[in-house]
C-alpha cells in the first residue's frame, strides 16, 4: 500500500497544484503545456482511484482520490459560460500581458510618430512655407479667421463621434495592416501622422497662440488615449514586419502566423480604447467645459490605461500562441 502511495504522490500533489492555480476559474488560464499536463495526470488520477477501489480498499486513500479526480473532472467539462470567460480573460490576462511583450515596437512607433510630429511642429512653426508644402492652407486660413472647425462637432456629437472613431479606426488599422510591408508602411503611416498633427499645431500657433492653445485643450481630453493607441496599433504592424525580415528559427509563414496571432490581440484591444476616445472626442472635446476637466480627463484616462498595462495579469501563465 505504502508503495502504491509513494510511487504517485508526486503526481497527485501536481494535479494538486494545479486545481489550486484554477481556483474559480477555467482550465484557459492555463499555459498549451500545463493543459496538457493536467489532462494526463487527471487520466492518471482516474486509473489510481479504480486501483485502489479494486485492490487497496484503503477509504482514505479513495476517499481522497475519488474527491482529487471529481475536482479534476470538474474542471475538464466545465461549461464556463464560454463568451464571458473568454472576454474575461482577454482584458485580465491577454492583453496586458501581449502590450508589455511588444513594448519594444510599440516604443519604436511612438519615437518615430514624435520625431517627425516635433519636427513638422517647429518647421510649420518658423518656416511657413513648410505649411504649403504638406498642404495646410486650409489649417492657415482657418486659424487667420478664427475659425474653430472643432467646435461644429458640439453642434451633432453623434454624428461628429461616429465620424470621428471611424477615421481613427481606420488609421490604426492602416498603421497595422501596413507592417505586412515589412514594417515599411506602417513607418510611414506613423510618420505621415506625425507630420500632420505636427503640422496642424504649429500653424495654429504661428498664426495666433490663443488659437493653438484652443486647439490643444480640445485635443487634450482624448489625445493621450488616442495616439496610445495609434503607438499600439504601429507596435503591432512593425511586429508583423520584424517577423517577415527575421522569423529567427521558424519558417517566414510560421513567424507570420505566430506574430499575427499575438498582433492581432493588440489591434482588438485598440479598437476598444478608439471606441472611447471617439466617444470623449466627439462630446467632451469640442464642448464648453473649463480646460481643466479636459486636462484632467486626459491626464487620468492616460494614468489608468499605463497602470493597467502595467499592473494587471502580471501573476497569471503567459498565453502562448497557437
Amino acid at each position: 500500500m505504502n508503495r502504491f502511495i509513494d510511487e504517485r504522490k508526486d503526481n497527485w500533489q501536481r494535479l494538486e497544484d494545479l486545481l489550486e492555480m484554477l481556483r474559480g476559474s477555467s482550465l484557459r488560464y492555463l499555459s498549451k503545456t500545463e493543459v496538457r499536463e493536467f489532462g494526463e495526470l487527471y487520466r492518471r488520477a482516474a486509473t489510481d482511484l479504480a486501483i485502489a477501489r479494486a485492490e487497496t480498499r484503503d477509504p482514505k486513500v479513495i476517499n481522497y482520490l475519488n474527491s482529487l479526480v471529481i475536482r479534476a473532472h470538474g474542471k475538464v467539462y466545465r461549461s464556463d459560460g464560454e463568451g464571458v470567460s473568454i472576454i474575461r480573460k482577454f482584458f485580465t490576462r491577454d492583453l496586458p500581458q501581449e502590450i508589455r511583450s511588444s513594448s519594444r515596437h510599440s516604443l519604436t512607433a511612438f519615437a518615430v510618430f514624435m520625431i517627425f510630429g516635433v519636427l513638422s511642429f517647429f518647421l510649420c512653426l518658423y518656416a511657413p512655407d513648410f505649411s504649403t508644402t504638406i498642404g495646410l492652407d486650409t489649417i492657415q486660413s482657418f486659424a487667420e479667421t478664427n475659425t474653430r472647425w472643432w467646435e461644429d462637432l458640439n453642434a451633432a456629437n453623434q454624428i461628429g463621434s461616429s465620424q470621428i472613431l471611424t477615421n481613427n479606426i481606420r488609421v490604426a488599422f492602416m498603421a497595422f495592416a501596413f507592417g505586412s510591408f515589412f514594417g515599411v508602411g506602417t513607418l510611414y503611416i506613423l510618420m505621415m501622422n506625425g507630420v500632420m498633427i505636427g503640422g496642424v499645431v504649429g500653424v495654429c500657433y504661428r498664426v495666433d497662440p490663443n488659437f493653438g492653445a484652443g486647439l490643444v485643450n480640445f485635443m487634450v481630453a482624448h489625445g493621450v488615449m488616442e495616439l496610445t493607441a495609434i503607438f499600439l496599433a504601429g507596435g503591432a504592424g512593425m511586429m508583423i514586419g520584424y517577423a517577415l525580415i527575421d522569423p529567427g528559427d521558424l519558417t517566414r509563414g510560421q513567424a507570420l502566423k505566430k506574430a499575427g496571432q499575438r498582433a492581432t490581440k493588440i489591434v482588438i484591444g485598440c479598437a476598444v480604447i478608439l471606441f472611447i476616445t471617439g466617444l470623449i472626442e466627439g462630446f467632451l472635446s469640442p464642448s464648453g467645459v473649463s480646460p481643466v476637466i479636459k486636462y484632467a480627463t486626459g491626464i487620468l484616462t492616460g494614468l489608468l490605461f499605463f497602470a493597467y498595462v502595467l499592473l494587471v495579469g502580471r501573476d497569471m501563465p503567459v498565453a502562448e500562441p497557437a
